[in-house]
């Protein structure tokens, strides 16, 4: 029995039409898993981009066609539906929490084809402006990465490009399993607008468990103790605070924590509502305090991603790394586990939360293959598969713990027990052009070190946003 001429995915200049069955997905699925689209390959009409999709066909056409021929029986002729899932996703252990999850998506939907349509860049910092390229070119993806709160809501949401989900949290009673913080967190104009997949913890500290107890150091609990400990190394040879800037977002992720820790809970989140002043003495403490912090740091970091800057810490070379909990999944994907944890400095009993989602964009043609994945997304299925692996806990709250390492245990009981406080880096606290403004400063501050030029900028950047006035 030969190969059905339908099931050649051979359509000039695209992907598309992969007709086969489960064996084609399988093949295409390993193919789509082993490469990330850069931003010209999703947009077209760059050489390299061309050359990478048409390689990309030759191989797939080659799998297929052996496969085909000797599971032809089964494979039939069946029509392949299409999701494309667009993301950031691709560094260590969150490239195997998306693996994971298309793997679950794959069991219950065998005939979609999903396009892993992922941009590199740390907390989306290349993804956004293709996203934004894309929504308002009239060619939205399926459906997105988003982060919760400000960013999903004053970018699309009010933009109306998005489609509320209200039918779906109450058919999946996610109502009933997600806790309030987060449903708020969703919700604009009494609709929720995504579904959220984790959890996450901005303000995380990353030690080496090694260098600490060859030193007989502990994991500093505040800034005084920080800069104690960062000496201590430093006296060694071993790099106090290690910093990876590259994508631009860390330093604002740094600078975040250290609000957080000066201000304390109350007033870090006033900050974002105009409740306290960005002319605060809080504030220029907390300037004060990390320029010094950065005094201690990597004279490299504008070169390395923040993973790069992790890669020190787990050679031993780096003593301490502040860092979202992502930093769990990416030691777990690399097989480390002489880490150790701790609140960043001030901010024991305070949570720094972002959330990553999933919505439903206007206008799509695949609405079926996106509820879907969506579906999965709320489930407790989805998100026991997804989270152990990204190194973040369940947005749900009836996940098994005993799935998740002791870190993620800890964030849990954390998530129930501590203070609640958005992240501006990860999209929580406020809009995406006052984050950006906020990041932009810190950066400019890193390397310049004028603490009153900094202070001012940030508090325009809170007026230009129409909070403060």
């Amino acid at each position: 029995m030969g190969v059905p001429e339908s099931c050649w995915p051979l359509a000039p200049g695209t992907l598309e039409g992969f007709p086969c069955g489960r064996v084609a997905g399988s093949i295409l699925r390993a193919v789509s898993m082993k490469r990330t689209p850069k931003a010209e390959d999703r947009l077209g009409g760059e050489k390299t981009g061309m050359a990478r999709m048409r390689a990309v066909r030759i191989v797939f056409s080659v799998l297929a066609v052996a496969l085909l021929v000797s599971a032809s029986a089964s494979a039939g002729t069946t029509q392949f539906r299409k999701l494309e899932v667009f993301s950031w996703w691709t560094a260590g252990g969150e490239a195997e929490a998306l693996t994971a999850l298309f793997d679950e998506y794959y069991k219950l939907h065998p005939d979609v084809w999903i396009v892993n349509a992922t941009v590199a860049g740390g907390a989306g910092s290349v993804a956004k402006a293709v996203l934004v390229s894309r929504m308002l070119g009239g060619d939205p993806p399926d459906t997105f990465q988003v982060h919760a709160g400000r960013e999903l809501i004053d970018t699309w949401v009010v933009a109306g490009k998005m489609e509320p989900l209200d039918d779906l949290f109450k058919a999946e009673g996610w109502d009933k399993v997600m806790p309030g913080g987060i449903l708020d967190i969703i919700s604009y104009n009494g609709h929720y607008w995504s579904v959220p997949v984790n959890i996450h913890r901005s303000n995380v500290l990353w030690y080496n468990k090694k260098v600490f107890q060859t030193y007989g150091l502990k994991p500093p609990r505040t800034f005084d103790e920080f800069f104690q400990v960062a000496d201590a190394l430093k006296a060694r040879g071993i790099i106090p605070f290690v910093v990876g800037s590259k994508d631009g977002w860390e330093l604002g992720h740094v600078f975040e924590d250290v609000l957080a820790g000066v201000l304390g809970p109350e007033a870090y989140r006033g900050l974002w509502t105009g409740k306290t002043r960005w002319t605060d003495p809080r504030v220029t403490q907390a300037l004060q305090t990390f320029k010094r912090m950065m005094t201690y740091a990597n004279s490299d970091h504008s070169a390395l991603t923040w993973d790069g800057a992790a890669a020190y810490l787990m050679e031993g070379k780096g003593g301490m790394l502040i860092m979202g909990d992502w930093t769990d999944g990416w030691f777990t994907a690399k097989g480390f586990k002489d880490y150790g944890w701790a609140p960043t400095p001030g901010t024991a009993g305070t949570f720094v939360a972002l959330s990553d989602t999933f919505g439903l964009p206007k206008g799509i043609k695949n609405r079926d293959t996106v509820m879907d994945w969506l579906r999965l997304l709320g489930s407790k299925r989805g998100q026991e598969a997804f989270n152990p692996k990204k190194g973040s806990i369940c947005a749900r709250t009836d996940c098994d713990r005993s799935l998740f390492n002791e870190y993620l245990r800890s964030a849990m009981d954390d998530w129930q027990k501590d203070e609640i406080v958005p992240s501006v880096i990860h999209g929580a606290a406020a809009s995406e052009s006052w984050a950006t403004a906020f990041k932009d400063t810190v950066a400019l501050f890193a390397a310049r070190g004028d603490v009153a030029a900094a202070q001012r900028a940030l508090q325009q950047a809170c007026e230009d946003a129409g909070v403060c006035r």
